[in-house]
């Protein structure tokens, strides 16, 4: 479904600015300004995203019958700094053509 297929698109910006945030704003502040709290709080509201961002592959290759090969790329942007957004310009092709079928 579309809708479906928007929402992870949104979820996945999210969980790459986060996972950005955590990488090279948090992760800093925790390591040379002596700030371990701000991987706390980015560290867990990227967890959440996260998590998100699975659910909603899972539900994104159920609804259109994507490959498990399609999950595993998912799965790899997710784990990789700016994959999210590589992957976007793929994805937002393949939401457009839900509208055409």
């Amino acid at each position: 479904m579309k809708k479906t297929f928007g929402w992870f698109r949104k979820i996945a910006m999210a969980e790459g600015v986060s996972f950005l945030l955590l990488l090279f704003v948090a992760m800093p502040l925790k390591y040379f300004a002596n700030m371990p709290t701000a991987v706390k709080i980015m560290g867990s509201l990227h967890g959440v995203l996260f998590v998100a961002f699975v659910v909603l592959a899972w539900e994104v290759k159920g609804d259109n019958r994507k490959s498990f090969l399609w999950l595993l790329k998912a799965g790899l942007a997710s784990l990789l700094p700016f994959g999210t957004f590589v992957m976007d310009k793929e994805w937002k092709k393949e939401e457009a053509m839900i509208t055409v079928l």
